[in-house]
């Protein structure tokens, strides 16, 4: 008399609402699987390549917060510490945005005696044969208005006091990006 039960009677392990979710548990039939957001954004729509962006700036932090917010938008980030890395990596990755601080300690490792500054930086990769219209966007901690005005006037798209709003700050790479050809971008993302 050992009757066997059948398999909708016997007790089943419990499941987290997250496992039901995913294997279609408690769904109907008909009834399409929840949408999952990808951890990062895909590169913008009609754009064959990935979105790179230099962050340039002496401070650590700045390069790390700054880099985690703009990976978390799709762009991929290379980040320099100084004025002739940054030049090498221009050079090297052409990268389609630089961000860049404005005051750099002396670079004493490479015989400096006189920091560059954002300005010098700014200049010199307007110099560069293959990347004058790189968009540049200024990051400083120095003296906002006279920083501002004067970054403006050598070329930057924006300037951006610290500490930044990388909120208003991803709007206006994207906004950058939409309208400069090296990028291929067809538009903006809303």
């Amino acid at each position: 008399m050992n009757e066997k039960k059948p398999e909708s009677d016997k007790p089943r392990p419990a499941r987290s609402l997250l496992a039901r979710l995913f294997s279609g548990a408690g769904r109907k039939q008909d009834e399409p699987a929840p949408m999952v957001a990808p951890a990062t954004e895909p590169p913008r729509s009609g754009q064959s390549k990935k979105i790179l962006i230099l962050v340039v700036d002496d401070d650590p932090i700045i390069l790390k917060t700054t880099s985690i917010k703009l990976k978390s938008h799709g762009y991929s980030v290379v980040t320099a510490t100084e004025a002739s890395q940054a030049v090498g990596i221009v050079r090297k990755e052409k990268p389609d945005l630089v961000l860049l601080d404005i005051n750099f300690p002396p670079d004493v490792s490479n015989g400096a005696t006189a920091a560059w500054d954002g300005f010098k930086i700014m200049a010199w990769l307007r110099r560069l044969d293959d990347c004058p219209n790189i968009p540049i966007i200024v990051i400083s901690g120095g003296d906002a208005e006279r920083n501002r005005d004067r970054s403006l006037a050598q070329g930057a798209l924006d300037y951006f006091p610290k500490p930044i709003d990388h909120e208003r700050l991803v709007q206006t790479i994207e906004n950058a990006l939409s309208k400069s050809p090296a990028t291929g971008a067809v538009e903006a993302k809303n």
